[in-house]
């Protein structure tokens, strides 16, 4: 990575001064506002040690949820604030508002090794806006920048890209510098066989993926119901399906394209609906009826992915290969995370994509054994697609 690094820092950049950083604790609450999965919040923890260690004065911000119009209390970071205590192990200081007086006189008020986290930065209207004065009042929360929020760093919002412009250093917590490392060491430099798995419902949000990946990869395995709009463009019938048929030619050009690299379940699991779990069976892919759906690969398919994966020297992995959140449509996607996690035993570099792909692993107690997880589903993917992520361009270079 070419960006300069929270560990880059000398001791004097970080003693006593107060360090801005975004992170990504856009985490679920359940009943009484409690953290019901932390695992974003533990993912900031590295670089909070080391921030506390050298001495600084450390002023968090994130966003939460989607408040629309301004402040909403069932969007407030004040569960997380109590979270992140028990994580940390020390206290933290909630501040009740973004930016203005009172949060800079907060800041100031912090000692060496202090944590203040500010209120959700999507209480501020201009925060999605990129608002270069919403980002000039954040950058007096702080005397220097550190972005670790990979799951926000595609957004050019003010406190993820407007507000690194503004301060320096501007360097990536060791959150980013990870997930960027995996990501960019799995496309520009991946042991072979390279094996990649898509899936996913739509093969429109994974379009650009397929095309960045197919020159790279030896293999691309299709799951998901993104794989009936290529049987569609196969003349298959799809039945219940769902397919996009605006993109039924693409599909067919890209499967024209692709030749032998683009690889696509041989057989599905039907049903005649995600509630009649008890009627699923197994179908060649050319004979789902035209009643029912595809709502998982077939067990050809998930034996045949799963033995690829373990001829794989690099693997990663972006979308669910069925309805995962609902049995039986949980097997395919289950029987591929086994895989990885069995590929990664036999030292292969397997790298899973954020958002359901993260969440399947996680629920099947896997997690820990793939090489890498992602925290961000959009930015993993805009990443795979080749884009340049805003909350990263924006920070200093590396010398």
């Amino acid at each position: 990575m070419n960006k300069r690094t929270v560990a880059n820092l000398a001791p004097a950049e970080m003693k006593g001064r107060r360090a801005l950083v975004r992170v990504d604790f856009n985490v679920p609450l359940g009943e009484g506002g409690a953290v019901t999965d932390d695992t974003r919040i533990r993912a900031a923890i590295p670089t909070l040690q080391l921030l506390i260690k050298g001495g600084a004065r450390v002023v968090l911000c994130s966003h939460l949820g989607r408040p629309k119009g301004g402040p909403d209390p069932k969007y407030s970071l004040a569960p997380v604030a109590k979270r992140l205590r028990e994580l940390l192990g020390r206290p933290v200081t909630f501040c009740p508002s973004v930016v203005g007086t009172d949060a800079e006189a907060a800041t100031k008020a912090l000692n060496d090794g202090d944590v203040l986290l500010v209120e959700n930065t999507r209480f501020e209207k201009g925060e999605e806006k990129n608002d270069a004065a919403l980002a000039e009042a954040m950058a007096k929360l702080g005397d220097f920048y550190v972005n670790d929020a990979f799951g926000s760093a595609h957004r050019a919002h003010s406190s993820t890209e407007a507000v690194a412009k503004l301060m320096h250093p501007a360097v990536a917590g060791l959150l980013i510098e990870k997930e960027l490392e995996y990501l960019g060491n799995a496309l520009d430099r991946p042991k072979r066989p390279f094996v990649a798995i898509l899936g996913g419902s739509k093969i429109s949000g994974k379009i650009d993926v397929i095309d960045a990946l197919l020159p790279k990869v030896d293999a691309l395995l299709i799951g998901g119901a993104m794989a009936c709009t290529f049987f569609k463009a196969m003349g298959f019938e799809t039945g219940a399906s769902l397919v996009e048929p605006d993109r039924v030619d693409m599909a067919k050009a890209l499967v024209e394209r692709a030749g032998s690299v683009l690889i696509l379940p041989h057989d599905a699991i039907v049903a005649p609906t995600v509630a009649e779990g008890a009627k699923a069976r197994a179908v060649k892919r050319d004979q789902i009826p035209a009643t029912e759906a595809m709502l998982d690969i077939g067990p050809e398919t998930a034996a045949s992915y799963a033995r690829a994966i373990l001829s794989a020297k690099t693997a990663v992995w972006n979308g669910p290969m069925g309805v995962f959140e609902t049995p039986p449509f949980d097997t395919g996607t289950n029987t591929i995370a086994q895989a990885m996690a069995e590929a990664s035993a036999k030292g292969c570099t397997t790298v899973v994509g954020g958002g359901d792909s993260a969440a399947a692993v996680e629920a099947a107690g896997l997690a820990a054994k793939m090489s890498h997880v992602s925290t961000g589903g959009g930015a993993s993917l805009e990443f795979l697609e080749g884009k340049v992520l805003p909350g990263v361009a924006a920070l200093d270079d590396r010398i």
